[in-house]
């Protein structure tokens, strides 16, 4: 569903794999729409987004509209009848997250974020060393993710489509101190204001259970930067590239003053995202980032919007009530 940018992410992992074909695509100008499908070999071109939604050989669609309009398409989708990845931040809003997920269960469909770095090899392995205790007790984790968006016209700055360093590039650092933490119970948020409104850098701090502090920054006036730390009682494991896993591996640091790098395998993040999804509607189950994720995220981030806009620490409320898993799908 449109011409973005992105898209060539997909349609280069699409055709990695057997799981997915590309049959159609849509735009809001009729030819852009018939040029782009002769570019990249799709068979069909619709020249709005409610042509693709009633397009009968459409099983799943991709969404990767400016995040305003993640929500209200995604619920137009599912209500046609179609599976949805919708490309992250889904919303900063737990309520329409929420809801958009209901609408999912109700009709018997999969709904899942395009947090495509959580599918990488390299996640699952951190994931597994902190959990099993490698670096004894958790105690701190830490992110960042930051580029210069040079481009005075883009969609990021623009506040009324949801745009800012948070939504764009800060969510993926959510997303890993949640991963690695759990949920946390209070967060705070500084940001620096663009001319637009939205923030061009923030960061953030995190206190999760178990006196577990997280912080992250991100932002569209830095250097380019990636990490992912996570820091125990015993040592730390740090991943340098932790959200494209382009050359993966991590590095363990151990209290005594050695290390190793622990290499682990490598893989297309975005064709395993695309397989998930298949996989998911073919069996019924939920896919890898489900409701509960995709709410908890959006109400870490709806938490440190407030407390930017307000300068006060917040409380993240309790979790809202879900479905369960099996019914996400």
């Amino acid at each position: 569903m449109s011409t973005a940018r992105i898209n060539r992410a997909i349609l280069d992992a699409a055709a990695q794999t057997d799981a997915v074909d590309v049959v159609a695509v849509a735009s809001r100008d009729g030819r852009r729409a018939r040029d782009y499908a002769t570019e990249h070999g799709i068979a069909r071109a619709h020249g709005d987004y409610p042509s693709l939604l009633a397009d009968p050989d459409v099983d799943a669609v991709y969404i990767p509209l400016p995040n305003a309009l993640h929500a209200p398409w995604t619920e137009r989708a599912l209500n046609a009848g179609k599976h949805v990845l919708c490309e992250k931040p889904f919303s900063p809003d737990p309520e329409v997250t929420a809801h958009c997920y209901t609408v999912a269960a109700a009709h018997g469909l999969v709904l899942t974020e395009a947090f495509m770095w959580r599918h990488l090899p390299q996640t699952k392995r951190l994931a597994e060393l902190v959990a099993d205790g490698a670096i004894g007790e958790l105690r701190l984790v830490r992110a960042t993710f930051s580029f210069p968006l040079l481009r005075e016209v883009d969609v990021r700055w623009d506040a009324r489509l949801q745009g800012g360093s948070l939504m764009d590039v800060g969510c993926y650092c959510v997303s890993g101190l949640r991963l690695l933490a759990g949920e946390p119970e209070r967060v705070r948020g500084e940001a620096k204001a663009a001319p637009s409104g939205v923030d061009m850098r923030f960061a953030g701090v995190m206190r999760f259970a178990g006196d577990v502090l997280g912080t992250f920054d991100c932002g569209f006036d830095l250097p380019a930067r990636s990490a992912l730390e996570a820091v125990g009682s015993d040592g730390s494991l740090f991943v340098a590239d932790p959200w494209f896993g382009r050359q993966p591996a991590l590095v363990h640091s151990r209290g005594d003053g050695s290390s190793e790098t622990i290499a682990v395998d490598s893989a297309d993040p975005y064709v395993l995202e695309l397989e998930d999804l298949a996989a998911a509607a073919a069996a019924r189950r939920p896919p890898l980032l489900g409701r509960n994720d995709a709410v908890g995220q959006a109400r870490v981030l709806s938490a440190l919007l407030d407390s930017a806009r307000n300068g006060a620490e917040i409380d993240v409320a309790a979790p809202i009530t879900t479905i369960t898993e099996m019914e996400n799908t």
